[in-house]
């Protein structure tokens, strides 16, 4: 009690003792810029699941070939995976609030238009490049960008719920992209995703601060004292364009093993969950006499056990090596795959449950052990970094659609497609586990030296 005569009297002591219980009383502003970018990544996800299910009645009102839709898709998939890293530059220059918001509207331009097509090369317009080009600029990349960039503890399980907020965008978006499109038809089901991308960016225009420094808080889990600046502050003076960062980060990463593993690994990751599982999953079922409504709810409760699977594997990451969580992910996936031919028929077995509850787990649970094992290597460019390794695993995701339209196509069926994929998995398993462990950004500049020399 003697204390409150002495805080009268140096009243700047007072303000100094009150200064630090303030900020426990009320939720770090961290959490709210983690929320809005969740809600975007739900927006944006909506046409995630949409190439699957549209497929079909688009063959029937056009009678377009399953080799021209994968070919929409797959350009999509580049241009998503191209996009990442240079979006991540575009950030870290003009803060992530601008490039989120742009992103959001060229996903509902894109969807949106699409009602009005009627020849294939403008499928190719809108599926491809404009929803190409904003969903590149809300990838994986940008969940990595908010952990890196608001807080330094609990990183891995914030990345966890943000990737699980794809896996949200396919839960809340596909039970009615699939009934829509049955009834009364695809364009409706277009102008839902349209919607569902375009209702966030007022939120994103006033809740999404661009760094800690914006607001006056350090970012979250932060020491007051030794703290570097937020790695996405917005720039103030001159500096190489978002261009130039990202193909110069590229340049420096692709000196190093651990890059390469990476890159590998998740383009075998893309390609077994984008290319083949969210683009011809509904298509292969429907093959097998499966109606397209109930291939969508499976792939439905893909989504709602990606989410847990993504959060518990970012808190798996905070605590274990992340390098034998990869290994152990793909294995589990290919497993998955190998048996996946035997189970598609007309009505859903309990095996087929059985296999979608554990595909769901696995769906994105890569995600943050790899991006944990970016920040490790290659400290302040590893949200730069992490972009070029998902423009990896989106240009397998678009090799895998292509490809497995082909083989469905020429074959008639699936089966081959599966089988690949299960083994290229074993490949990606192997490549993970083999990555060299480094104690930090230091060690990997050290390694680029000879090749440099």
């Amino acid at each position: 009690m003697s204390t409150l005569p002495d805080e009268a009297a140096v009243p700047d002591e007072q303000v100094a003792a009150s200064g630090p219980r303030t900020p426990r009383r009320r939720l770090h502003p961290a959490w709210i810029v983690a929320a809005v970018a969740f809600l975007a990544l739900v927006g944006a996800a909506g046409f995630r699941a949409a190439p699957g299910v549209l497929m079909v009645p688009l063959q029937q009102e056009f009678g377009w070939s399953t080799t021209v839709l994968s070919a929409a898709v797959s350009i999509n998939l580049v241009l998503f995976g191209l996009t990442a890293p240079f979006a991540a530059a575009l950030m870290e220059r003009f803060g992530i609030r601008k490039v989120t918001a742009t992103a959001l509207v060229l996903i509902g331009m894109g969807s949106a238009l699409t009602v009005l097509v009627n020849q294939s090369w403008q499928i190719l317009l809108t599926w491809g490049l404009l929803i190409g080009l904003g969903t590149g600029s809300m990838a994986l990349v940008f969940a990595a960008t908010i952990a890196n960039t608001w807080f330094t503890k609990s990183r891995g399980l914030v990345i966890g719920i943000l990737t699980a907020g794809s896996a949200a965008g396919q839960l809340v978006f596909l039970p009615f992209i699939a009934v829509l499109a049955q009834d009364p038809g695809w364009r409706q089901a277009s102008l839902l995703i349209a919607a569902g991308a375009l209702a966030v960016v007022p939120l994103v225009l006033k809740f999404l601060k661009n760094s800690p420094a914006d607001v006056g808080v350090l970012p979250y889990g932060a020491e007051p004292a030794a703290t570097p600046p937020p790695a996405a502050a917005p720039d103030t003076g001159p500096r190489a364009n978002a261009a130039v960062r990202a193909l110069q980060v590229l340049r420096r990463a692709s000196k190093i093993r651990t890059f390469w593993a990476l890159a590998a690994g998740f383009a075998i990751c893309g390609a077994t969950t984008n290319g083949l599982i969210g683009t011809h999953f509904i298509p292969s079922a429907h093959d097998h006499g499966m109606p397209e409504t109930t291939a969508a709810g499976l792939l439905a409760v893909v989504g709602i056990f990606d989410i847990v699977g993504t959060i518990a594997s970012g808190w798996l990451t905070d605590r274990f090596n992340p390098r034998i969580l990869l290994a152990v992910y793909y294995q589990f996936r290919g497993i998955g795959l190998l048996v996946l031919p035997l189970l598609l028929s007309a009505e859903v077995r309990p095996s087929m449950i059985v296999f979608v509850v554990i595909y769901g787990l696995d769906w994105v649970a890569t995600v943050p052990p790899t991006a944990a094992i970016c920040r490790e290597v290659f400290g302040a460019d590893g949200s730069v970094v992490f972009g070029w390794v998902f423009a990896a695993h989106q240009l397998g995701a678009a090799a895998a659609a292509l490809a497995a339209g082909a083989l469905r196509d020429a074959t008639g069926h699936y089966t081959y497609a599966w089988m690949g994929a299960a083994a290229m998995c074993t490949i990606a398993a192997i490549i993970s586990a083999t990555i060299r462990k480094h104690h930090g950004a230091g060690e990997a500049k050290a390694e680029t030296e000879p090749a440099a020399a």
